[in-house]
């Protein structure tokens, strides 16, 4: 499915959060990872309109004012975003504002109490005059599976340089970095919360560093260069549509009362006189928002407004736990997020715009897995079409994944199928051993060497989780059986991720031998995984090509959805 992308870069590892009643003020608190204890500080404001701000610190990891995008308090509910880091949290504060219980979600959940501190705490650096490199640096990793720019903005202070580290290709920004030192032209920049560290060397007109990039075992090269322009950290994404739309656009809420999830979505309706078909856009796997923002494209924005203008009412939606929408994103599985698509279709049938005899499903990779299972139960559901969906359990999907990312980035086919069969090792053995602590045990041995330390906890978190431990076992076949709705399967031609090879002929038997009569199943050529015209289907590419999504792909499923 949609891989999270962690080459030597830019996991942001377990860290950070929380807050309470009249909760201006600093706050303590320690998120124990396993085998790590770090301690955290927020620093809560409130602002003239009595909404309120907030930052956090990494004591142990020396980093400080780590930007928290919103901050909530709701009831006692205290609810905080921190995209820099990938995570947030959620928290009850006690009576007597003195303290807060909660958990902070990042990958995983975890719990973290907050106590009110009785003396401040200063963190914050006083700006000083520039420096000759004080500026924002932008470089390039390249691993050869992935190619994902990073930028350091380095700002003189009181107490000397500091820097925050982004990556634009991954949505991370402003995330403080540890500490930086500079000894003549030599320069060094450590993030050990994330176990990375650069050292380089700055050129005599101070206008490019050569150096390197380290993160656990590896290094990669890195070369900075100063950034004169502002808009050359953002890719072009020409596709974006630009306001006004040629449609009708309504924020809009709506509950999952069986999960008690409410999600947040957009909802767009074409000009003209309906009632209009309609379908419910369904993201792929990890936290995604409502345009299943990745790599700095905007996949469902682009997709809705396609459809949209075809006469094609399109409902989009945050994961829950995500943006604007409640409930908890982990610990969830596939089958949870299946029950919040039924709520959107639920929701569609109160929309008088909407015709209630056509509304369907349209679900991208983990997505395309989901809208079967809904459809095999709901006979509200018109039609279904499946972008990349799987045809095949995890445990088959993923090593061939690994197979197919790895020749794309030319490794030999020798190495690619050494890998692919570590790969099948590992989740064999996360099928076979129940036992949480026995595994982990047996995981940290077969992973020694092969994943930084630092990373280690995170990583096998992930994959005892029970989304992966559902996502291994669970055969697509046996919903599809169970469709009788028309169904639109369609894969790109080079997408390494779910391979068309292995999973389109699948979903083709497993729809004959349910007795559907009523499918296409189309492997698109030149597209990738996120339906972008690609070279070689790489992830590395995903950032660097300017198309969101090929029209070809949006044509095609236009086209289909107006013939039900």
């Amino acid at each position: 499915m949609k891989q999270a992308i962690g080459v030597l870069l830019l996991i942001f590892s377990m860290t950070y959060l929380g807050q309470a009643q009249d909760i201006a003020g600093d706050w303590q608190g320690t998120l124990k990872t396993g085998g790590a204890e770090l301690r955290l500080v927020l620093h809560i404001m409130r602002n003239p309109d009595g909404s309120l701000k907030a930052t956090m610190d990494s004591v142990d990891q020396g980093a400080n004012g780590i930007p928290i995008k919103s901050a909530s308090l709701n009831n006692s509910k205290l609810t905080l975003d921190v995209p820099a880091v990938n995570g947030s949290y959620e928290g009850t504060v006690n009576k007597d504002a003195s303290g807060i219980d909660g958990t902070w979600t990042q990958s995983q959940s975890l719990p973290l109490d907050f106590k009110r501190t009785t003396t401040p705490i200063k963190t914050e650096h006083k700006p000083a005059q520039p420096s000759d490199i004080d500026g924002a640096w932008m470089g390039t990793l390249d691993s050869g599976a992935v190619k994902l720019r990073v930028v350091f903005h380095i700002t003189n202070t009181e107490d000397g340089l500091t820097a925050t580290m982004d990556s634009p290709d991954q949505g991370m920004n402003g995330m403080p970095t540890t500490s930086v030192t500079r000894n003549g032209a030599a320069l060094k920049i450590e993030a050990k919360q994330i176990g990375g560290s650069y050292e380089g060397t700055i050129n005599k007109d101070l206008s490019q560093i050569d150096g390197t990039w380290s993160q656990g075992a590896g290094s990669l090269p890195l070369v900075l260069k100063r950034v004169k322009d502002a808009a050359e950290l953002n890719r072009p994404r020409p596709q974006n549509p630009v306001k006004p739309y040629p449609y009708r656009d309504e924020d809009v809420s709506y509950k999952n009362t069986q999960q008690n999830v409410t999600l947040a979505a957009t909802f767009t309706v074409p000009t003209g006189k309906g009632p209009f078909p309609a379908v419910l856009l369904i993201t792929g796997s990890g936290p995604q928002d409502r345009d299943e923002t990745i790599m700095g494209h905007k996949p469902f924005l682009v997709l809705s407004d396609d459809l949209t203008r075809e006469g094609i009412a399109v409902l989009r939606a945050d994961d829950r736990g995500v943006g604007k929408s409640t409930g908890k994103f982990s610990g969830a599985t596939t089958a949870d997020f299946a029950t919040d698509a039924d709520a959107g279709i639920a929701y569609l049938k109160t929309r008088p715009e909407v015709d209630p005899h056509k509304i369907g499903l349209v679900g991208h990779s983990e997505g395309g897995m989901i809208a079967p299972m809904v459809a095999a139960r709901n006979p509200d559901v018109a039609f279904i079409v499946m972008m990349a969906g799987s045809g095949v359990p995890g445990d088959q999907i993923l090593p061939e994944q690994l197979l197919q990312l790895d020749l794309a980035a030319g490794k030999s086919r020798d190495e690619a199928q050494k890998a692919a069969e570590k790969e099948r090792e590992i989740l064999t053995l996360v099928e076979s051993e129940k036992d949480d602590a026995v595994l982990q045990k047996d995981l940290r041995q077969k992973l020694a060497g092969e994943v930084p330390e630092a990373q280690m906890g995170a990583q096998i978190t992930a994959i005892t989780s029970p989304w992966f431990r559902f996502f291994l076992t669970y055969d697509p076949a046996t919903a599809l059986r169970k469709v009788k709705c028309p169904v639109l399967a369609i894969n790109g031609e080079k997408d390494r991720q779910v391979s068309p090879e292995q999973n389109l002929p699948a979903i083709r038997q497993a729809l004959t031998e349910g007795g559907n009569k009523h499918f296409e199943v189309v492997e698109l050529p030149g597209l990738n995984h996120l339906f972008q015209t690609a070279k070689t289907g790489a992830v590395s590419e995903y950032a660097q090509i300017e198309e969101t999504m090929s029209p070809l792909a949006m044509k095609t499923i236009a086209e289909w959805i107006l013939k039900q």
